[in-house]
C-alpha cells in the first residue's frame, strides 16, 4: 500500500490560499531558482499558470523531484478541481485523480483522463491506493485534507512554508477540529523563499 501524504504550499500562519483562493506570493518560490523541477513534465500545459516553467533552487529541486516522481494518485476536492479544472486532465504529478464531490465528473470531460469521482474521504483513499499500488498518494491540504487527517488516514504530512503571513483565509488542516500529533520533521529542507518540512503522523 502507498504511503499517504498530505502537502500543500503554505504561509507561516497556515493558510494555502486567501478567502478569494487567490494564492499571493506562495508559490513565488517555484520560479525563484534556475534548476527546473523536472524535464518529464507536460509541455503542453502550462501548471504554473504563469506562462513559464518552475525553476527553483537546487535545494529544493533535489526535494521536489523525487517527492513528485514518487506520486501514482492525486487525491483533490471538487473545490480545486473547479479553480483549476482539473488541470485539463493532465496532474503536475502522479498518473490518476481522485476527486471528492458529490457531484459527477462533468459530462464530456476529458474522457482519456484517469480521474475518479468518488462521494467520500474514506472512498477517495480506497481507490486512491487501488490505482496508485505501492506509489505514493499526494493528498491535496484544505477541507478535504483535513477530512482525511481527521479519518486516520493520513501517514504523512509535508509542508512547504513559504515566510508570508496571510493572516486570513483558506486554512491549511481545513476546519478540523481536535488535536493530532506529528512526529519530529524527519525532512527539513531550506530553499530560496521556501522551507520544506514533513511530519510523520504519530499513532
Amino acid at each position: 500500500m502507498g504511503t499517504v501524504i498530505m502537502h500543500s504550499v503554505v504561509s507561516v500562519d497556515g493558510f494555502i490560499a486567501d478567502k478569494n483562493d487567490d494564492v499571493g506570493p506562495l508559490h513565488d518560490w517555484y520560479f525563484s531558482g534556475d534548476t527546473p523541477i523536472t524535464g518529464d513534465a507536460d509541455p503542453e500545459y502550462d501548471h504554473s499558470g504563469a506562462g513559464s516553467p518552475f525553476k527553483v533552487s537546487r535545494a529544493s529541486a533535489e526535494y521536489v523531484r523525487p517527492a513528485w516522481a514518487a506520486i501514482g494518485t492525486t487525491v483533490m476536492g471538487r473545490h480545486l478541481f473547479d479553480l483549476v479544472n482539473g488541470w485539463e486532465g493532465r496532474p503536475p504529478a502522479g498518473d490518476h485523480v481522485v476527486v471528492v464531490s458529490h457531484r459527477p465528473k462533468p459530462e464530456g470531460w476529458h474522457p482519456e483522463a484517469s480521474y475518479h469521482f468518488v462521494d467520500s474521504v474514506t472512498a477517495a483513499i480506497d481507490k486512491a491506493q487501488e490505482l496508485a499500488g505501492d506509489r505514493v498518494i499526494a493528498v491535496n491540504a484544505g477541507e478535504v485534507g483535513g477530512q482525511i487527517l481527521a479519518a486516520g488516514l493520513v501517514d504523512e504530512v509535508a509542508m512547504d512554508v513559504v515566510p508570508v503571513v496571510f493572516g486570513s483565509g483558506k486554512r491549511y488542516f481545513g476546519s478540523i477540529d481536535g488535536q493530532l500529533l506529528l512526529e519530529d520533521p524527519h525532512v527539513v529542507v531550506q530553499g530560496d523563499r521556501v522551507l520544506h518540512l514533513s511530519y510523520k503522523v504519530r499513532r
